[in-house]
């Protein structure tokens, strides 16, 4: 409780919208208590203002940005993750996600709130109150999204629970995972209903309706393509083998709808409901094909939308965190852009995977491909995201200089891809140039201020492409003139029949693990479906959760995927052994000076095979398990009798044990 009022004082007065009460009115800090806050207008604001950072996606919290993607088939990061390197990923002792500190702000805000907002004892502009609560629901919901994505069933707790065991033991009982997506889904119905259109200031830098119902629709079609891919497995209620049955309190568990197959349509039908409410409202910002680099007085609005100090004036953009160098508020995502990325590099595999201009794969007969010889011919003739965003040397990343940048680069250089102490290589040769700001102002080291896109109108077609495409096997005319309109945006022929029909599975699977769900090639439609979603989301943070969801890595339990980058060993290996090039090139498995792949072994980069004492030398593999994670034993210790783990109402994930510093078994 102690912490809770240390919260409340600090939300209070240093909060950003403290309205226009003089200081000196306020109580001294040391009268503080609990009742004397929270019955104000901008108190409300205050109190979500501090949960804003926590819970919402940003740069400073790594859900957006180069290392968002990271781990995963579009984008490797200098070293590899344990994940796909079976039996290396443990049970841990103590830690973890399985925590509710945010869940036990938000509650508190509830009880001490809604009784005050339901007896009218909230002093303000009534619409304002009503806003500022439906902020909470959905930071609510969105952090028990979180949790649903990473461990599926979860506890649902809405109280302030009391400091004795008997209770806390009562409330660790975990709901199936589609119920507590639906207790999601009913927290974010209450905030679309209290929720203005336009936030009280005005701008984009709060939560609005649109907000929370393009969350709606993500939550939903997470949960309905979960269910349907995890079908009769462990990882769903009611599943052979589900570790939720081992407990009395779930041993009966029936759907609300009464199958998993109505479930599954429930959570499509819910998604593609609240996606079309901002489809709808929210047009897409135009690409007009140029560059500033390219022509210096132009400017295209999709490109500088990622990189703009104020993000307000885009039609796309539903929330945006801002930055603030004179509060010392600050990142380092166009230091990152105008180098390597922060040493995260995109795959061959999710480059290969954007369709030429015309629409076609770039395998196809006649689709123009000019080869990746070198880095400008990988972006000729190609969907414009990636012949906007791929970088290749010469190019300017800075146009406006100032001596505040000395950590800017201003020309883009040839890849070092064996640079190995500042933290600034290219670990696959491949890298974006998404989130720069080409002011030199902004290329301090640390210093940028640009903002940083929390939610856009984008994801809503996309979603209602998807869930539309999965409940129904087929596309409606919204669906159809959605795609058309991200299509055409992204100016590559929006005819998607075209590229359908053009799509040859076998091709696409070695490339893009989207090609797959529960260890089968999809067909053409879906799959295309997600090209496009990849295709459009890089660096937003979706690929990882997206993966899971569609059961996209089974195949990697049979057969290892190699991560690989630039084509190094054809014409661009010139580009090094020279001065102007960097370090030399050395390669050998048993070389301890070894910097890059071999030759002998692709003529691609690999980054992860370039020592012998690498743990996926073989390529990516995968374990079941992996697809949730584990919770620390000492969850399962503090919630049972006598520290006796088979007395907790907590069940460990299927296939994790609940012995500490183990790795999964085989299911």
């Amino acid at each position: 409780m102690k912490n809770i009022i240390k919260s409340i004082i600090l939300a209070v007065f240093i909060g950003l919208q403290m309205g226009c009460k003089d200081f000196l009115d306020r109580e001294p800090l040391s009268q503080v208590t609990p009742e004397a806050y929270l019955n104000e207008e901008s108190q409300l604001a205050a109190y979500a203002n501090k949960l804003y950072p926590d819970i919402l996606p940003s740069f400073s919290s790594g859900e957006i940005g180069f290392s968002s993607d990271a781990h995963t088939d579009i984008a490797a990061y200098k070293g590899y993750d344990n994940r796909y390197a079976p039996g290396e990923w443990k049970v841990p002792h103590e830690g973890g996600n399985w925590e509710f500190t945010k869940i036990y702000s938000a509650n508190y805000f509830m009880e001490r709130v809604l009784p005050l907002w339901e007896a009218g004892e909230i002093t303000g502009i009534k619409e304002n109150i009503d806003h500022y609560i439906g902020e909470m629901y959905f930071l609510r919901a969105l952090e028990y999204y979180k949790n649903v994505q990473e461990f599926g069933d979860f506890p649902i707790v809405k109280t302030v629970l009391k400091d004795e065991k008997g209770q806390l033991i009562e409330a660790s009982k975990r709901f199936p995972r589609n119920e507590v997506a639906r207790f999601i889904l009913s927290d974010l119905d209450q905030a679309i209903l209290l929720l203005q259109e336009r936030a009280p200031d005005g701008q984009k830098n709060r939560i609005s309706k649109a907000s929370a119902q393009l969350i709606k629709s993500r939550v939903a079609l997470f949960e309905g393509t979960w269910l349907k891919y995890f079908k009769n497995t462990p990882f769903v209620p009611n599943g052979t083998g589900w570790p939720g049955k081992d407990k009395d309190y779930n041993r009966s568990y029936q759907y609300p709808s009464g199958s998993i197959d109505n479930e599954i349509d429930y959570f499509l039908s819910q998604s593609m409901e609240a996606a079309m409410a901002v489809a709808d409202n929210y047009p897409l910002v135009e690409n007009n094909g140029v560059l500033q680099q390219d022509v210096t007085d132009a400017v295209n609005p999709y490109h500088d939308m990622f990189g703009s100090e104020n993000m307000s004036a885009y039609s796309e953009v539903l929330l945006w965190r801002q930055y603030d160098k004179g509060l010392g508020i600050t990142h380092d995502i166009v230091q990152r852009a105008q180098l390597g990325n922060g040493e995260v590099g995109l795959t061959r595999g999710y480059v290969n995977s954007f369709l030429m201009a015309n629409g076609l794969p770039i395998y196809a007969q006649a689709s123009g491909y000019a080869g990746d010889d070198v880095l400008a011919d990988v972006r000729k003739n190609r969907d414009g995201r990636l012949w906007l965003f791929l970088k290749e040397p010469g190019q300017k990343n800075v146009l406006y200089e100032s001596s505040e940048g000395t950590h800017s680069t201003l020309i883009e250089p040839i890849p070092d891809i064996t640079e190995s102490s500042q933290g600034w290589g290219y670990t696959t040769g491949y890298t974006v140039r998404k989130f720069n700001n080409y002011d030199q102002k902004h290329g301090g080291n640390g210093l940028a201020y640009t903002g940083s896109l929390a939610f856009r109108s984008v994801e809503a077609y996309l979603n209602y492409i998807e869930a539309c495409y999965e409940k129904n096997k087929s596309l409606d005319g919204k669906a159809e003139n959605y795609w058309k309109s991200i299509r055409r945006r992204a100016r590559v022929n929006e005819d998607f029949q075209t590229t359908i029909a053009a799509t040859n599975m076998s091709e696409e699977a070695k490339n893009n693990w989207a090609a797959y769900s529960a260890g089968q090639l999809v067909d053409a439609t879906l799959y295309n479906i997600r090209r496009e979603r990849g295709c459009e989301l890089l660096y937003e943070g979706f690929r990882y959760a997206d993966l899971r969801r569609w059961r996209s890595m089974d195949q990697l339990m049979t057969n290892s995927y190699h991560i690989e980058g630039f084509k190094l060993w054809g014409p661009m290996q010139t580009w090094y052994n020279k001065p102007a090039g960097g370090t030399k090139l050395i390669y050998g498995l048993n070389d301890p000076a070894a910097n890059v792949s071999s030759p002998q072994t692709s003529k691609y980069l690999r980054p992860y095979e370039i020592s012998a004492k690498s743990l996926v030398l073989g390529g990516y593999k995968w374990n079941m398990a992996h697809y949730l994670s584990p919770i620390a034993i000492q969850h399962f210790l503090i919630s049972s009798e006598n520290n006796e783990v088979s007395t907790s109402p907590i069940y460990q994930n299927p296939g994790w044990p609940t012995t500490a510093n183990q790795g999964p078994s085989t299911l």
